[in-house]
């Protein structure tokens, strides 16, 4: 541990690890609808991050009796492909981790989705994580937001998610593996930009108020960043479409 505080996680100039400035954002690069099987797809890379969101639906529940009669059930299932990091650990069936991030995702595209359009149904996400390098479940959301319009999935908002962290008492925008090394805490919020409604927040160790405040505040304005760029992605794919069945 001793060894770890040493690491310059910011330089005197103010720049990180991989050279990005302390509120900057990855770099996001975006892949909709390749998955012809599927309702919707997308593949959004952030950094070196790479997330693959998949949906099926709406459909009728596999269990009938789990069928709610004035909305739609959320089904969410998130995995880390076994290439996805450096430590090549097996994940264990009914992982935990992997089972809270599966009700946080689900929970946050229940306050997104307009679930009332589709009653007696079930929409499924089906998350992997192929490379991970820090802010998976972030990086999970904007994919699963992208696969959900992709499908044509009626939604209230996009949900656009982003983490801040603390380094050195400073705060940081959209780590990185490395800087989660670091032990600080971390926090990914996710918005519905529209209404600037947070529909998940979500705490690695404690921090101070204040420091969560400045933490959050970082967080919503990457959100917004990063709508921009999913925004500008859709209407990229949506053209696309549109294209190639006018031809």
């Amino acid at each position: 541990r001793a060894k770890m505080s040493r690491i310059e996680y910011i330089t005197p100039e103010g720049l990180r690890l991989d050279g990005r400035r302390a509120k900057e954002a990855r770099r996001i690069v975006v892949t909709m609808g390749s998955i012809e099987s599927a309702d919707g797809s997308a593949l959004v890379e952030q950094g070196n991050t790479r997330v693959l969101a998949v949906v099926y639906g709406p459909h009728e529940p596999l269990l009938r009796s789990k069928a709610q009669h004035d909305t739609a059930i959320i089904n969410c299932e998130f995995s880390l492909a076994t290439f996805s990091t450096a430590e090549r650990r097996k994940r264990a069936k009914g992982d935990r981790r992997a089972t809270d991030t599966e009700l946080t995702i689900s929970q946050t595209f229940e306050a997104a989705v307009m679930t009332h359009l589709y009653p007696r149904s079930q929409i499924d996400i089906y998350i992997q994580v192929l490379q991970s390098d820090g802010g998976n479940i972030a990086v999970a959301v904007n994919a699963a937001t992208l696969a959900l319009i992709d499908a044509g999935i009626a939604m209230k908002d996009y949900a656009v998610a982003c983490t801040a962290g603390s380094v050195n008492g400073k705060v940081i925008l959209d780590i990185n593996h490395a800087e989660e090394s670091a032990r600080g805490p971390v926090l990914t919020i996710g918005t519905l930009p529209r209404t600037s409604d947070i529909a998940l927040a979500h705490l690695v160790s404690r921090v101070h108020r204040d420091q969560y405040a400045a933490m959050q505040e970082a967080a919503i304005e990457g959100c917004r960043a990063i709508h921009t760029v999913l925004r500008a992605a859709v209407a990229k794919h949506t053209a696309k479409a549109v294209n190639k069945e006018a031809s």
